[in-house]
């Protein structure tokens, strides 16, 4: 049985973190804030192909348990309201940016 991954390329408040205290030493590795989109992106893709097969599953038979299709189509909408507010976020903010005056 295929289980859903969760959205574990997000990065964690520590890994960020060390990432912000990694910038300040020179020649260290960067996490670049594209590739946190790109990474929540990919996430909400692999949970919505996940519940897709759960949906095939379901409806020719082959699922075990009702339920499983249901917390996997759940995980697929928390995972794409995670990336509906992750852009908000990142939307209000260049709003802001572009807003002040030099």
């Amino acid at each position: 049985m295929n289980t859903i991954q969760p959205l574990q390329r997000l990065a964690s408040p520590a890994e960020l973190n060390r990432a912000a205290s990694a910038e300040e030493t020179p020649g260290s590795a960067e996490i670049p804030f594209r590739s946190l989109f790109e990474d929540a992106a990919a996430g909400v893709r692999e949970t919505d192909a996940g519940v897709s097969n759960e949906i095939y599953k379901l409806a020719t038979g082959q699922a075990q348990n009702l339920h499983d299709v249901v917390i996997a189509s759940q995980k697929a909408s928390l995972s794409v309201s995670l990336m509906v507010e992750l852009r908000n976020k990142a939307l209000d903010a260049y709003k802001e940016l572009m807003n002040m005056s030099v």
